[in-house]
């Protein structure tokens, strides 16, 4: 179709990197949401399968439900540091189905639960920015070799996308850095 991004090769091990970074991002703010919701465990599940999958497990039904059940719990959570919690806990569940299409937007499923995950943290700390650099700083020693190698086969992030999208666009810069120039 004219106009369409060309597709961009990704291996089953690309995706399981891309999504065990997201579950370790995600996983730093998950007491933030458990801590209002402790009966919810929809963002840990979603964790978790995240996590199985990073560690060999099939991309399958059960991976995009705990995604979208995830998303439902920060639809009902008490807070928004909480919500945004579990928009991380959604965003590394998701981070399975990163499609291989060189858009910008693929890149919030390389980068969403660390953003998501920032973003809880300035929200938690009465919306400290500082914070939010700390926690993508921390993102950015978290992210391996194969990722970053992942990530720089996409465009630069998008704009747009709030605060949110503020936070993707700061650790795809940081993270982009890391490579050497020609």
């Amino acid at each position: 179709m004219t106009g369409e991004a060309g597709e961009i090769a990704l291996s089953k091990e690309d995706l399981r990197e891309v999504t065990a970074f997201a579950a370790a991002c995600a996983e730093v703010v998950l007491g933030v949401f458990e801590d209002g919701q402790p009966d919810d465990a929809r963002p840990r599940e979603a964790i978790g399968a995240a996590w199985q999958f990073a560690r060999g497990g099939e991309r399958g039904k059960a991976l995009r439900d705990r995604a979208w059940a995830a998303l439902k719990a920060a639809k009902s959570a008490d807070s928004e540091a909480a919500r945004e919690a579990a928009r991380a806990a959604m965003s590394a569940a998701g981070a399975a189905y990163l499609h291989p299409l060189a858009k910008a937007t693929q890149v919030k499923h390389i980068l969403g639960a660390g953003a998501h995950a920032a973003r809880a943290a300035e929200l938690l700390a009465d919306d400290d920015r500082g914070v939010g650099g700390a926690h993508v700083e921390q993102a950015v020693h978290r992210a391996t070799p194969v990722l970053v190698d992942v990530l720089t086969r996409f465009p630069a992030a998008p704009s747009g996308g709030g605060r949110v999208g503020e936070l993707i666009r700061m650790l795809d810069a940081d993270l982009r850095s890391l490579t050497p120039t020609e």
